[in-house]
């Protein structure tokens, strides 16, 4: 299913797809590892940056997923290279089913280098409800500065998530959206970012709908809310 190939990009390019493939496909391991997707669902991705220094080249390329393979057969080799319109420039097999919104937000959101998607049981139950995870736990605080938002409603197969993540996300401290209907999506400087976010949002989903059980959680000022965010995002761990 190769299109275009990689043999048009200059060899630091191509050096950059291999290290990418090899990133994303030690990444999809830690989905299943923390209970995150089932069967074949969920997908990781990460923009090609030749030079970090640098930021997105003009030529710029993501690593996805192959869609409907087995977690336990992704191996770097068949992680697929797509341009950012969702193209395919690299690979033996489709992409994921998701990645023209990838490519989107990609495209619409420079600073961000990786993008997560995830089924996750509690995460995505906020979301079949239509209603933002609210911001009632200090590590919420820290990780995504506020509530988890609502994007909304979308078909899959064009860019319409990719613009409902954008929308939605845009001037949100939060990397995380729950799609309505649908479930999590991440952002992050890189593909690892993404992760983490996706792995504490499904926390922070759970223990907040358990909490609920148990009565009202009790909410947090938002002054408090923004200074856990600064220490958190600014001085906490080893720089």
């Amino acid at each position: 299913m190769t299109t275009r190939g990689l043999d048009a990009y200059p060899d630091e390019v191509r050096d950059a797809v291999a290290r990418t493939r090899d990133v994303v496909a030690a990444l999809h391991a830690e989905l299943p590892r923390w209970g995150l997707v089932v069967w074949t669902a969920g997908n990781v991705s990460q923009r090609v940056v030749v030079d970090p220094d640098a930021g997105p080249g003009p030529d710029d390329l993501l690593v996805i997923k192959p869609s409907g393979v087995s977690y336990d057969a992704l191996t770097a080799a068949e992680m697929v290279v797509c341009d950012l319109e969702g193209a395919l420039v690299d690979g033996d097999r489709s992409p994921s089913s998701d990645t023209a919104a990838h490519a989107y937000v990609y495209q619409h959101m420079a600073e961000v280098g990786g993008v997560v998607h995830t089924h996750s049981t509690y995460a995505t139950a906020w979301a079949a409800r239509g209603e933002e995870v609210p911001c009632v736990l200090t590590m919420m605080a820290d990780e995504f500065g506020g509530p988890i938002p609502i994007g909304p409603f979308a078909l899959i197969g064009d860019d319409s998530i990719g613009r409902g993540i954008v929308e939605t996300l845009r001037g949100s401290r939060s990397p995380a959206v729950l799609m309505r209907n649908h479930g999590p999506f991440t952002i992050g400087r890189d593909a690892r970012a993404a992760v983490k976010a996706a792995v504490m949002a499904e926390e922070v989903a759970r223990t907040i709908h358990i909490a609920r059980q148990l009565g009202d959680p009790l909410p947090i000022a938002q002054s408090d809310v923004d200074s856990l965010y600064a220490r958190y995002q600014n001085v906490y761990g080893q720089g």
